[in-house]
C-alpha cells in the first residue's frame, strides 16, 4: 500500500452519541425515496465489499448468506451485494449472475437478509464486467512461452548488441538473448506493453481495439447487463448498481485514458456514450419501478486520469438518463498500482490512487476521515444546479455519528456509505439509532481487511475475528484461528 511521505497516525474523532430522542430527529435516519419509488428507511449505507465467501464457480454458499445476514441484523436502509459478474466465465470465488443457475442461491441470500433485517433494508446487488488480467510472469517464462517475437525485436536486439547474425539465430536463440540483456538495453528491444506485461503481467485495456472481443464491447456490454438486471429482479433483489468505477471495463470506458476513436472514448461525451447505452438497455429490460444506480469515481486519483469535473459532467449526464441514485468513490486503479511480486497479479489499490480510495489511519495531514466528501459534494452540486435531485451516495472514512450528519446537513451528500466501519461493527447504524452508541465498535482504519482482500483471502475484521472463537456455530477459517462474521450485539 502506499504511504504517504508525512505519515501522520491520525486518532480516531470522538464518537458524538446521539439520544434515542436526538437519533430520531437527524436526518440520517429520515427515510429517501428513489425515483423508481422505492423508499430506504433511513439514509445510511453498507456499499458493496467482496469478502471472498463465493465458490470457485460464483454460487452462492452458507458463509455468503451469513456476511449478508450478519449486516442485515444492524438494520442499515440499504445493502449492496459485492461486485458479481455479468459473464458466464470463470472468475474465481467472486459472485456470479450471469446465468440461471446462480438465481436460486442469489433468492436464498435476498430472503435472509430481508429475515435477519426483519424487512427493513433494502438490497442492491453491484454488477460488473472486467478485461483479462494475468499474473506477473516468471521473467525465465516470459521470455521463453509469452513475448511475441517480431522483426521489430531482432532488429533491435542487433541494435543494442551489434549483433549482424541475430538474422541468422532462430527464435529459441533470439528470445534466449534478450532474456540476457540489462534493464537499459531490454527497453530499447521491448515496447511498453511488453515491458508492462514482464514487469506486471498483462492487462486488456478497453482501448485494446486490435483484440476483437474488446472492439465489440459496445454491442456486448447492453445486453449482458441487461440480462444480469434481470436475474437481480427475477432473485428479488431491489435494484442493481452498475459498476463504473475503479479498474474495470466501465470505468475504463469513463477515464480520461479512453482514446478509443469510434466513438466511445475521446471526449467527455464519447466516453460517457457505452456507460448510458448500458444504462438504457437495463431500464427498459427491467422498468422504471426497479431502482437501477451506479457507482463512479469522483476523482481517478492519478496523473493524467479523470477529474472532478468529468466526473461532474458524468453525473449531470447520469442524473438526466434517469438514474434512480448515484453512489463515489475514489481512485483504486491500476495505472499506478505497486508491482506484484511473480506469481501474483497486479492490485489496483496499492498505489496513490487506492490511498486515496481507503486512506488509512497512517496518512498524510488531510487524514482519512470523509477525505473525499469535499470533492463528492462539488459533484452533487453540478446535479443540483442541473436541476435534478437524483440521490448521492458519498463515502471514504465516515465512520462516527456527527460527521456522517453535518454532512447531511450541509447538503455534501444524501445517504451515507460505510464500509470499513459496518465491517467492524455491522449493528453501529442500529446502536445509534438507538441510542447505544457508547456500544460501537470503532473501526482504527488499519486496512487489515483490505490486506486480506489483496490477498484473494477470506475478509474479517482484527478487532473481531479472534473473539469468541468456541462460540457455538460460528463459521472460521484458517483451521479455526479466524471467525468468519462479528460476533452478535448482545444488548
Amino acid at each position: 500500500m502506499f504511504i504517504p511521505k508525512e505519515r501522520i497516525r491520525h486518532p480516531l474523532v470522538p464518537m458524538h452519541v446521539p439520544t434515542r430522542k436526538e437519533a430520531a430527529a437527524a436526518r440520517l435516519f429520515t427515510p429517501l425515496e428513489l425515483p423508481s419509488g422505492l423508499t430506504l428507511a433511513d439514509r445510511t449505507w453498507i456499499p458493496a465489499m467482496v469478502p471472498w465467501r463465493a465458490t470457485d464457480e460464483g454460487f452462492v454458499t452458507p458463509d455468503v448468506i451469513d456476511w449478508y445476514a450478519r449486516f442485515a441484523a444492524g438494520q442499515p436502509g440499504a445493502i449492496v451485494v459485492e461486485a458479481t459478474g455479468i459473464r458466464d466465465v470463470p472468475s474465481g470465488p467472486l459472485l456470479r449472475i450471469g446465468h440461471d443457475r446462480f438465481i436460486p442461491g442469489l433468492d436464498k441470500l435476498v430472503r435472509a437478509v430481508s429475515e435477519a433485517s426483519g424487512g427493513r433494508t433494502r438490497l442492491f446487488i453491484q454488477i460488473i464486467d472486467f478485461l483479462r488480467i494475468r499474473r506477473r510472469p516468471d521473467p525465465e517464462r516470459f521470455f521463453s512461452t509469452f513475448l511475441q517475437l517480431r522483426d521489430e525485436h531482432r532488429a533491435r536486439l542487433a541494435e543494442v548488441n551489434a549483433d549482424a547474425d541475430v538474422g541468422s539465430l532462430d527464435d529459441t536463440a533470439v528470445r534466449a538473448r534478450i532474456a540476457r540483456l540489462e534493464r537499459s538495453q531490454l527497453e530499447h528491444v521491448l515496447d511498453g506493453r511488453e515491458l508492462e506485461s514482464l514487469d506486471m503481467g498483462e492487462r486488456e485495456r478497453v482501448t485494446d481495439v486490435h483484440l476483437p472481443h474488446v472492439r465489440d464491447l459496445p454491442a456486448t456490454l447492453p445486453g449482458l447487463f441487461a440480462e444480469a438486471a434481470a436475474r437481480a429482479k427475477t432473485a428479488g433483489f431491489d435494484g442493481v448498481e452498475l459498476h463504473y468505477a475503479h479498474a474495470y471495463t466501465m470505468a475504463s470506458f469513463l477515464s480520461a485514458l479512453n482514446t478509443r476513436a469510434d466513438g466511445y472514448g475521446g471526449s467527455l461525451d464519447g466516453r460517457m456514450r457505452l456507460p448510458l447505452e448500458v444504462y438504457a438497455a437495463v431500464r427498459e429490460r427491467v422498468g422504471a419501478r426497479f431502482s437501477v444506480g451506479a457507482r463512479f469515481l469522483c476523482d481517478e486519483a492519478f496523473e493524467g486520469g479523470s477529474s472532478v469535473e468529468d466526473a461532474c459532467h458524468f453525473a449531470v449526464g447520469f442524473a438526466r438518463a434517469g438514474m434512480d441514485f448515484l453512489s463515489l468513490s475514489t481512485g483504486g486503479k491500476f495505472e499506478d498500482a505497486k508491482q506484484p511480486k511473480v506469481g501474483d497479479a497486479a492490485y489496483p489499490y496499492t498505489g496513490k490512487s487506492g490511498f486515496e480510495c481507503m486512506p488509512p489511519a497512517l496518512s498524510d495531514a488531510v487524514g482519512p476521515f470523509a477525505r473525499n466528501v469535499p470533492k463528492q459534494a462539488r459533484v452533487r452540486a453540478a446535479v443540483r444546479s442541473a436541476g435534478f435531485t437524483t440521490p448521492v451516495v458519498v463515502a471514504g472514512g465516515i465512520g462516527e455519528f456527527g460527521l456522517a450528519e453535518s454532512i447531511l446537513e450541509r447538503g455534501h451528500g444524501d445517504v451515507i456509505a460505510a464500509a470499513r466501519q459496518s465491517l467492524c461493527d455491522p449493528d453501529w447504524f442500529l446502536k445509534l439509532r438507538e441510542g447505544r452508541g457508547g456500544d460501537v465498535r470503532r473501526c482504527i482504519y488499519s486496512n487489515y481487511c483490505e490486506g486480506l482482500d489483496q490477498k484473494h483471502r477470506k475478509v474479517t475484521c482484527q478487532l473481531w475475528d479472534r473473539e469468541a472463537l468456541d462460540e457455538p456455530g460460528v463459521s472460521t477459517t484458517d483451521n479455526g484461528r479466524r471467525r468468519l462474521v462479528a460476533p452478535p450485539w448482545r444488548r
